[in-house]
C-alpha cells in the first residue's frame, strides 16, 4: 500500500491535507499526541503542525470565532484554487471562504457542495500536503455522507473526474448515504478517517482521553470503522484495515 506523499504535489481532486478547528489547541495537542503519537511544531499564526516520523500529517488551528464549528476539514488538491472555486459555483456548490494565501505555504479555500457539505481546497506552494498517509496515526480516508448519492457523484465526478475515475485514480474518497449510519436529521458532511492498528484499542484510548464513541465499530467496504469525537467535540473516524 502506498504510504507517502507526492514530492511534487498531489494531483487535482486527491485529499491532500486535513486540519481541525479547536477551541483549545493545547488540549488538542495532548489528545492527539497521546492517541496517534503525533509530535507538534509551530506552523503559521497560532496553528501547529502534527508530525509523525518527522513528516507532516495534519494541522490544529484555534477557532477565531466561538460560533464556528469544532470540526475536522479535508482539503482537496487543486492546481488553481480560483479556477476550481468558479467551477464549484457553476456546478451548484458555494464558495464559503474565497481563496486566500497562507504564509507562502499555499492557497486555501473553503467550499460547500450542493447539499452544503463543507470541504477545503489546497493549492500547494511550499507545503504540498501529507508527507505520509495510509499508516496508523495518519490520514486514511475521507467519507462524504450525503442525502442524495447521485447528486454527490455528479458534482464531485464533474469537479474531480480524473482523481475519482481516471487512469491510476487515487481518490481516498467515498460517498455514502447519511442514513446508512446516522440519524435522519444529521446534515450531509465529510468525515475524516485516521488509520489505526487496532480499532478497539483506539476506542479505549479515545474514551480514556476524554473523547467519546459515536458509532461503531462497523464493517465498511474499506475497513473496520468507528466514529468518535475528541475531547472538544470534533468528530473523526478511526479505520483499521
Amino acid at each position: 500500500m502506498y504510504t507517502g506523499g507526492y514530492p511534487e504535489g498531489y494531483p487535482e481532486g486527491v485529499p491532500c491535507w486535513v486540519d481541525a478547528q479547536l477551541p483549545d489547541v493545547e488540549a488538542g495537542r495532548r489528545f492527539y499526541g497521546e492517541l496517534f503519537g503525533w509530535v507538534f511544531e509551530g506552523a503559521y499564526g497560532a496553528s501547529v503542525w502534527a508530525r509523525l516520523e518527522g513528516k507532516p500529517v495534519a494541522a490544529l488551528a484555534p477557532k477565531t470565532d466561538g460560533r464556528m464549528p469544532t470540526v475536522w476539514t479535508v482539503y482537496f488538491a487543486t492546481p488553481d484554487a480560483e479556477s476550481t472555486a468558479r467551477r464549484i459555483t457553476a456546478a451548484g456548490g458555494q464558495v464559503v471562504m474565497a481563496p486566500f494565501p497562507v504564509d507562502g505555504l499555499g492557497v486555501a479555500a473553503l467550499a460547500a457542495d450542493p447539499e452544503s457539505a463543507v470541504f477545503g481546497l489546497w493549492q500547494a506552494g511550499s507545503h504540498h500536503g501529507f508527507g505520509i498517509r495510509h499508516r496508523p496515526g495518519t490520514f486514511a480516508w475521507a467519507q462524504l455522507y450525503a442525502r442524495d448519492i447521485e447528486t454527490a457523484n455528479t458534482f464531485y465526478g464533474h469537479l474531480f473526474h480524473e482523481a475519482l475515475f481516471g487512469p491510476g485514480a487515487d481518490p481516498d474518497f467515498g460517498r455514502a448515504a447519511v442514513t446508512d449510519f446516522f440519524a435522519e436529521m444529521m446534515p450531509p458532511h465529510f468525515l475524516v478517517h485516521f488509520g489505526v492498528a487496532d480499532c478497539e484499542a483506539a476506542l479505549g484510548a479515545v474514551t480514556r482521553l476524554g473523547g467519546r464513541v459515536q458509532a461503531g465499530p462497523f464493517a465498511a467496504s474499506y475497513g473496520t470503522v468507528a466514529v468518535v469525537t475528541d475531547n472538544q467535540g470534533a468528530s473523526f473516524a478511526v479505520l483499521e484495515r
